[in-house]
């Protein structure tokens, strides 16, 4: 046993058990919550704009420096983040279990952004972990692995979940009891991560900088982005309202001593309006808080990055590449919940009890093929079928529930989930969502693999952290402008719209054509003996 530890093979399973670490805590800040709100009555709009939870996906490379640099006592560096970490979800997840969204939509909202930064930290140590210890040949494999295990926890907190919450069919637990439940696991991954998981290479040692500098530099974003939010509430959101009161124009008081009713599509379009003045103003500003407060492994690390030629391009990819997956993933939950008027249990057997075995083969093909297809030729393919899987969903929308037919699925006990009694089925519900879990599976394989291609092994944490939270700005970002545009053009232009978005990453990735085949040539690789 201790000889098969020491093993490569030992290292992939280990690999697969931190993605499905990973990917437990964003579901719950994700599709389960959006579920929980759902069901507790939230408006749509209400709920596309509580995706914002999600931000610190999008500005985790800010600490993962500080996560690169220091290291806790005794754990060593990767190990030592990877248990608080983990010890920091569970915790919060216990803590959102007391809580309900509807009498307390404020202290669940920062319980969510809570779990989201944890969350988004633990991933920083993931993937600069899997980075450091997987050779060139290796990484089609482990992204492969570590994306099954990734979206085997999503199918869990995000699918399964659904069915045991469904009121009718499910196994009688509520949303608080399952929140609780998933702390538990989170605790169980704590003391694998502690017991279990190998050591990074004696070589990967932190970076030398100066530390007082690199804190005082955490500091100084930190107050950055504290600045740029009061800038967005106190000027942006009445020069927002400025701009924009006149395209909708006032309604007539009812009474003189009244204020005029407020629009509910342009208070809408005001707080989109909002978040994006807000975002102009706070991101340069953190950047040039940075650079003077002299943050050395931030500074860096960046530095190294954008010295690679195209590297702004690689950027754009990165952020274009699931731009369609995004705007059609914001919202689908709801969709097929209020939209169509799916139950509870039947999305979840459907997204994830059937879907999961699409999702396997999804994943772990996709690695297969990447290892004949080449990089590049990986990322076009599985973009173009990601591009056709959104086609699904408008099919949905177009034609109802119940256009193909259905099957009644028989009650039943796999421990881990149960159907108390029959649950219908519907054919295209289940054509559109294995399409999904297929297609969303070889994608994210080959984009990580992608991801680590990129990175230089001096900063890999920073690095990777930088690379994947551009990559999540369209997940988290698209949340608000979906809710806004589903209410406003309906359900089947709005999935007809998240199709065309997936147009300008193909478009990019044809661009970088050359550039991208040049990484499957291993970066500092010595070359082959004469």
């Amino acid at each position: 046993m201790a000889d098969f530890r020491k093993s490569g093979a030992w290292r992939m399973l280990m690999i697969g058990v931190l993605g499905f670490a990973s990917g437990l805590p964003l579901a719950l800040s994700g599709t389960a919550m959006q579920a929980w709100l759902t069901v507790d009555g939230l408006d749509i709009a209400t709920i596309g704009f509580l995706s914002l939870v999600g931000l610190p996906y999008t500005f985790k490379f800010l600490w993962a420096p500080l996560m690169d640099r220091f290291e806790p006592p005794l754990l060593g560096r990767r190990r030592g983040w990877l248990v608080l970490s983990q010890l920091g979800i569970a915790a919060t997840l216990a803590l959102m279990s007391r809580t309900s969204p509807a009498h307390g939509i404020q202290a669940f909202a920062l319980l969510a952004v809570l779990l989201s930064f944890l969350s988004a930290s633990q991933d920083v140590v993931i993937d600069a972990y899997r980075t450091d210890v997987l050779a060139p040949q290796e990484r089609g494999l482990g992204s492969s692995l570590g994306v099954f295990g990734y979206r085997l926890a999503m199918i869990l907190s995000g699918g399964i979940a659904m069915v045991w919450a469904d009121p009718v069919s499910g196994s009688g637990l509520n949303w608080n009891g399952i929140y609780l439940l998933m702390a538990g696991l989170m605790l169980a991954a704590a003391l694998v991560s502690l017991l279990l998981v190998p050591a990074v290479p004696a070589g990967n040692v932190a970076p030398h900088s100066n530390a007082r500098n690199d804190l005082k530099g955490f500091v100084a974003v930190l107050l950055a982005v504290v600045i740029g939010y009061q800038f967005t509430t106190r000027v942006g959101a009445p020069l927002a309202d400025a701009v924009l009161s006149p395209l909708f124009g006032s309604a007539a008081p009812a009474a003189a001593n009244l204020a005029p009713p407020v629009n509910p599509d342009q208070k809408k379009w005001v707080d989109l309006l909002t978040l994006l003045i807000g975002m102009a103003v706070t991101i340069p500003l953190a950047w040039r808080a940075a650079r003077r407060a002299r943050f050395e492994t931030l500074n860096r690390s960046l530095g190294n990055y954008f010295s690679m030629e195209a590297a702004g391009a690689f950027l754009a990819l990165i952020i274009l590449y699931k731009l369609g997956d995004a705007f059609a993933g914001a919202l689908t939950t709801t969709f097929l919940l209020k939209g169509v008027g799916f139950a509870q249990a039947e999305i979840g057997v459907v997204n994830k009890v059937i879907g999961i075995w699409l999702t396997i083969v999804g994943a772990l093909a996709g690695g297969a093929l990447m290892m004949k297809l080449g990089l590049f030729r990986s990322l076009l393919l599985f973009g173009v079928l990601q591009l056709l899987s959104n086609l699904g969903f408008w099919l949905v929308a177009v034609s109802g529930k119940g256009a193909w037919g259905g099957f009644s699925l028989p009650p039943f006990d796999w421990g881990l989930v149960a159907l108390h009694e029959a649950t219908a089925v519907d054919n295209l519900l289940l054509f559109a969502v294995s399409i999904e879990n297929l297609t969303a599976g070889m994608g994210t394989a080959a984009f990580v693999a992608f991801l680590m291609a990129l990175c230089n092994q001096k900063f890999t944490a920073t690095q990777f952290a930088l690379l994947s939270a551009f990559s999540a700005i369209g997940r988290v970002w698209v949340g608000p402008m979906s809710g806004v545009l589903a209410e406003s053009v309906g359900w089947p232009v709005f999935f007809l719209f998240s199709t065309v978005m997936a147009l300008p990453g193909l478009l990019m990735l044809c661009y970088l054509r050359k550039r991208i085949q040049a990484l499957d040539v291993p970066r500092g690789a010595l070359p082959a003996d004469d």
